[in-house]
């Protein structure tokens, strides 16, 4: 008689599928040192409470830290403001595997020499500190309370470390803007010269209304540009101006050339709606295509700028994607708030306002428990947050960024219950899986 195999079962290949996660970003703090004008903090909606996270919090989350990739001690505040950052980054150290790395991002204020000794002799792997600009008063301007001379000296303070921890990493992240995008390059040089061995560069999240003009990025997706640049062409080849829809799709009386353009636009949107895609003429209308080029160019140049420095560049699209992704969740990944409540991502970690798509939307948190009342494996492996990571990697969302009637009363709400393709995450309203968006992970 034959010997029967018997078959075990096999881990899911994605990581948000497992029954642990894979990552896990822990708010060491809310407490922040400067007021940088970018910050979610200086949101005129946030809704966050300032503490730090306790040693029973975060002695409740190692058991979930066997078989972790990654650890990222940051999110609203300053890590470096905790006292215990040491004590948490040697405990973890000694539950993760020996190839899961440890990390935070800092504005490097309160790094100096013996502080960096301390962190890589506790086990620290990476630290991305925020520099958005190479002249200092451009640097003063984003970044209240910084000064340039002071990431110098936290530069120093990592180098010396890194002879005590040859494996320590340090790098930067610059949040791209209209009024810092020509310092990017300079900057990455002026990284490199200081011992930057990667760098992140993110698009700017507006969060105040007066930020908005700031961005670099256009309202419209690379799917829905280069089809309205066909049709636009396809206009100009027989002489119609479709910047002229807007001043005659209320005219009631129209000559036929006139009649014309608003066939045009009437039979791309009949298009559109057959290949699905998502555009709104008046934006795209208004893309400033002079801007476009030139951010294009010089991300370019950057990617030229970091290859020859040998600099681990990352940087986010030009366009935002049609083509979703949340890294997050696509990642294992799981959100613990200082006082030990249970995110699935950034967008919803923390309840703000934002201005990301052109006008005012309320973000709320979803927590899915509370370390201490339950395990953070408990929690994950939770009916609600295993059926909330499903539903996000469907990728059956709306695309409101793009969407015609936005805001529209699923999203404009003080209670999100679901959208208008019946899904209870909001994730339609999401530039984050959009490829804009960039943070240590």
């Amino acid at each position: 008689m034959q010997p029967t195999l018997t078959t075990l079962p096999t881990e899911p290949q994605n990581p948000g599928l497992r029954d642990r996660p894979t990552k896990l970003f822990v708010e060491t703090t809310s407490r922040c040192n400067f007021s940088c004008a970018m910050c979610v903090k200086q949101s005129p909606g946030i809704l966050a409470a300032e503490g730090d996270i306790s040693a029973a919090t975060f002695a409740a989350l190692l058991p979930a830290m066997g078989s972790l990739e990654a650890l990222v001690l940051n999110g609203l505040g300053e890590p470096l403001l905790h006292p215990q950052l040491e004590n948490f980054i040697s405990q973890a150290r000694r539950q993760m595997p020996p190839t899961g790395w440890i990390g935070f991002q800092s504005n490097g204020l309160l790094l100096d020499a013996p502080r960096a000794r301390a962190l890589a002799a506790a086990g620290l792997d990476r630290v991305c500190l925020s520099v958005d600009a190479s002249s200092p008063e451009t640097f003063r301007s984003l970044r209240e309370g910084g000064e340039l001379q002071a990431l110098e000296a936290a530069f120093s303070a990592l180098r010396q470390a890194k002879l005590k921890r040859p494996g320590l990493q340090f790098g930067i992240e610059f949040v791209v803007m209209r009024q810092n995008l020509d310092q990017l390059c300079d900057t990455l040089r002026w990284a490199a010269r200081e011992g930057a061995r990667f760098a992140l560069v993110s698009h700017l999240l507006p969060y105040a209304e007066n930020s908005r003009s700031d961005v670099a990025y256009p309202d419209s997706t690379e799917v829905a540009l280069q089809f309205f640049d066909r049709w636009r062409q396809k206009g100009q080849d027989t002489g119609i101006d479709l910047g002229r829809y807007y001043h005659l799709a209320w005219k009631y009386s129209r000559t036929e050339e006139e009649e014309q353009v608003i066939n045009l636009v009437a039979a791309m949107r009949r298009e559109a709606e057959q290949l699905g895609i998502f555009f709104n003429l008046k934006k795209l209308l208004l893309i400033d295509r002079a801007w476009l080029d030139r951010v294009e160019t010089t991300f370019a140049e950057a990617e030229q700028v970091a290859a020859d420095l040998g600099l681990d560049l990352r940087l986010p699209g030009v366009i935002p994607k049609a083509q979703r992704r949340c890294d997050f969740v696509e990642d294992g990944s799981a959100f613990i708030n200082w006082d030990g409540q249970v995110h699935p991502c950034y967008f919803l970690w923390h309840s703000c306002s934002c201005h990301a798509s052109g006008w005012e939307q309320q973000v709320q948190a979803r927590s899915f428990g509370l370390v201490g009342e339950q395990t953070l494996l408990q929690i994950w492996n939770s009916p609600e947050f295993s059926a909330f990571r499903r539903s996000v990697l469907s990728y059956d969302y709306p695309f409101c960024y793009a969407c015609t009637l936005a805001p529209c009363d699923y999203i404009q709400t003080e209670q999100f219950e679901q959208d208008c393709h019946v899904n209870g995450e909001p994730c339609g309203s999401c530039l984050w899986c959009m490829g804009l968006f960039q943070c240590l992970r």
